[in-house]
C-alpha cells in the first residue's frame, strides 16, 4: 500500500516507531518501520509531485543507469517508487511516454528531437540528462566480412582499426553486378544508429539514401538500403539473410560474435569519439507538472552513472550480473561483459581493450549539452528529415526547447551539497562543447555553426538546397 494522504503523517510515523520498538523488544526480526509509510513521508518532505513513477526501457546494456538506480536504492533515497518496464520497440516506448502510460524512459537521443520538430510523431518531449556516451557497433555477416577483409590492412595477423566503409565498396559493387540489393539494419529513423551508419557509409562516398516529403523510408538514391529492425532481433535477422549488416547497441554486436554469425567492423567510438547515445526523456507537459520529481529522478540517475564508472571494472562486473537478469537485458552475462567491462571483440578471438566503449559518467557524460542536440538536428537536415534549410539561430532555439540543463544543474547542485559530487564533476559551460574533428572523416563540427557544418559534406543535402 502506498500512502497518498499525508494529513496524519506525524501520528502515523510515531505509531509505527512505537510498534517497531515493541516488536524489536520481543525479538522480532522486523525491527524497522513500514518502509512504504516512511518513504511516503520522505516523498512529501521532498516536495515530490509524483513519487510513484513507471519508466520504460529497451533491452540494451545502456539502460544500465535505470537498473542501477533501482537496485542500489538511489531512487528510494529520493523518495521515489520506481517501476521499470521493458518495451517492445522504440516506437511503442515513445508513444507510451507521449500518452502518459509511461512517466519517462530510456530514449534514443534523437527521439525527443524528432518528436519536437514533428518528424514521424509530433509531440513536445524533453530531456534533462544524457545516459551514456558511445556503446554502438556496426556488424556485417560472415559472407560480407570475407570479401571486406581482402580490402583491409593487416598487422600482426589482425585487421587495422578503424575500418572505414571504403572496404565495403567492393561488396556493394559485387551485389549490384549480381542484381541484388545490399541491405543493412538500424533501430529507428531518428536513432543514433541510423545517423552513425549513414555517416560511416557516406564518409566513403556510399549513399545511404535520402528522406523526402514522399519517401519516409529514406532510401531515395541509395546505394545501401537501410531498414528498421528492433535491437534484440538484429542477430536473428542477420542470420536469416534478410539483412547483410546492422548498426546496434550492445549486447547485440557481441551476440553475433558469440553465435558465429557476424563480425563487428566498427564501433561508434571510432566513427565519432565520445558521441552522445541515449537520454532520459519525458513529455514536456509531464516535466512542467512534476518539476521536483524530475529533479529527483535526475539526481538518482546521475548517481547511478557515476557508480557505473567508479572503481575500474569492479562495479561493472556487478552491473553485468544485474543486467543479465531477464527483467532487464536478459542476455548471457558473458556476452554483456564483453563490452561493459572495457573490452570489445571484433572477429572471433580478436578481443581488444576499449575502456571507453561504454561511458556513463566520465567526460561530463550526463550533462545535456545543446551542441549534442544540434549535431542530431544537423544530420536530420543532411539526410532530408528536415526538408528546408535552417539558419544557426533555428538550431540553437530548437535545442533549448528540448534539452534541460537547468534541471540537471539543480540535481547536481543538490548532490554537491550532499557530498555525492565534486565541483570538478559539474561542467562550467554555456551548453556547447568545443569544436571537434574527432570523426572518422576528420570533418570538424562546431555546434554554433551547424549550417556551415552541413555544407562541408560531399554526400548529403546542403543548406540552400531544398
Amino acid at each position: 500500500m502506498i500512502f497518498k494522504n499525508y494529513k496524519y503523517k506525524t501520528l502515523l510515523v510515531s505509531a509505527l516507531l512505537v510498534i517497531s520498538f515493541l516488536l524489536d523488544s520481543c525479538g522480532s526480526k522486523n525491527s524497522s518501520p513500514v518502509p512504504e509509510a516512511t518513504a511516503a513521508v520522505d516523498s512529501e518532505s521532498k516536495g515530490l509531485e509524483k513519487p510513484e513513477v513507471t519508466l520504460g526501457f529497451i533491452k540494451l546494456t545502456d539502460m544500465a543507469p535505470l537498473a542501477i538506480a533501482k537496485e542500489k536504492g538511489f531512487f528510494e533515497d529520493e523518495g521515489l517508487y520506481v517501476k521499470l518496464e521493458a518495451q517492445a520497440n522504440w516506437k511503442v516506448l515513445l508513444d507510451r511516454v507521449i500518452s502518459g502510460e509511461l512517466d519517462g524512459a530510456h530514449m534514443l537521443a534523437g527521439q525527443p528531437i524528432g518528436a519536437t520538430i514533428g518528424f514521424g510523431t509530433q509531440a513536445e518531449v524533453v530531456t534533462p540528462l544524457s545516459m551514456d556516451l558511445n556503446g554502438n557497433g556496426i556488424t556485417v555477416s560472415n559472407e560480407v566480412w570475407k570479401i571486406m577483409k581482402k580490402n583491409i590492412q593487416v598487422e600482426n595477423g589482425k585487421p587495422v582499426h578503424p575500418i572505414k566503409a571504403d572496404a565495403l565498396k567492393p561488396v556493394i559493387e559485387e551485389f549490384k553486378r549480381a542484381g541484388k540489393q545490399f541491405k543493412m539494419g538500424m533501430v529507428f529513423p531518428v536513432s543514433t544508429h541510423n545517423y552513425e551508419l549513414r555517416y560511416w557509409l557516406a564518409a566513403a562516398g556510399i549513399s545511404p539514401g535520402y528522406y523526402t516529403t514522399t519517401d519516409i523510408t529514406g532510401t531515395t538514391n541509395a546505394d545501401v538500403l537501410l531498414s528498421v529492425t528492433p535491437p534484440p532481433q538484429m542477430p536473428a535477422t542477420l542470420e536469416a539473410g534478410t539483412i547483410h549488416g546492422y548498426c546496434v547497441g550492445e549486447p547485440w554486436n557481441q551476440q553475433a560474435v558469440f553465435k558465429g554469425i557476424g563480425v563487428p567492423v566498427s564501433t561508434d567510438y571510432e566513427i565519432w569519439k565520445n558521441n552522445p547515445e541515449k537520454v532520459f526523456g519525458v513529455s514536456k507537459s509531464w516535466a512542467d507538472k512534476n518539476a521536483n520529481t524530475l529533479v529527483a529522478i535526475t539526481k538518482a540517475l546521475i548517481r547511478a552513472c557515476k557508480w557505473l564508472d567508479e572503481n575500474g571494472t569492479a562495479n561493472r562486473k556487478e552491473a553485468v550480473e544485474i543486467l543479465a537478469r531477464p527483467e532487464y537485458v536478459g542476455a548471457d552475462a558473458d556476452v554483456i561483459a564483453n563490452s561493459m567491462t572495457g573490452t570489445f571483440e571484433y572477429e572471433k578471438g580478436d578481443k581488444r581493450s576499449l575502456p571507453d566503449f561504454n561511458v556513463f559518467f566520465r567526460y561530463h557524460a550526463t550533462y545535456p549539452y545543446y551542441s549534442d542536440c544540434v549535431w542530431y538536428l544537423s544530420q536530420m537536415r543532411r539526410w532530408g528529415q528536415i526538408t528546408e534549410s535552417k539558419d544557426n539561430a533555428w538550431y540553437a532555439d530548437t535545442a533549448k526547447k528540448i534539452y534541460l540543463p537547468d534541471i540537471w544543474l539543480k540535481a547536481a547542485n543538490a548532490l554537491l551539497k550532499e557530498g555525492r559530487l565534486t565541483q570538478e564533476e559539474v561542467p562550467v559551460t554555456d551548453g556547447y562543447k568545443e569544436p571537434t574533428a574527432e570523426f572518422i572523416d576528420g570533418i570538424e563540427y562546431d555546434g554554433k555553426d551547424p549550417a556551415g557544418y552541413v555544407n562541408k559534406f560531399k554526400v548529403g543535402l546542403k543548406d540552400g538546397v531544398q
